[in-house]
């Protein structure tokens, strides 16, 4: 099954093992978008994320990173 733009917490876990030593609080919204629809997982509408469900990533992966 593909991930959808719900699947926060799955999509922070697949970010931080493909990218171990990228710092995610660093990365603009635009960045982290291009590297979740980039993503094999991944299957949703590119358009359908908002700033508040990247921003939720953002902040999973980083939860994840420092795990």
């Amino acid at each position: 099954m593909k991930r959808t733009w719900r699947d926060i917490g799955e999509i922070a876990r697949d970010l931080a093992m493909l990218y171990p030593e990228t710092d995610p609080l660093g990365l603009e919204l635009p960045q982290l978008r291009a590297m979740i629809i980039g993503l094999p997982a991944f299957g949703d509408e590119p358009e359908a994320g908002s700033d508040e469900i990247l921003e939720a990533i953002q902040s999973a992966w980083y939860d994840e990173a420092e795990n």
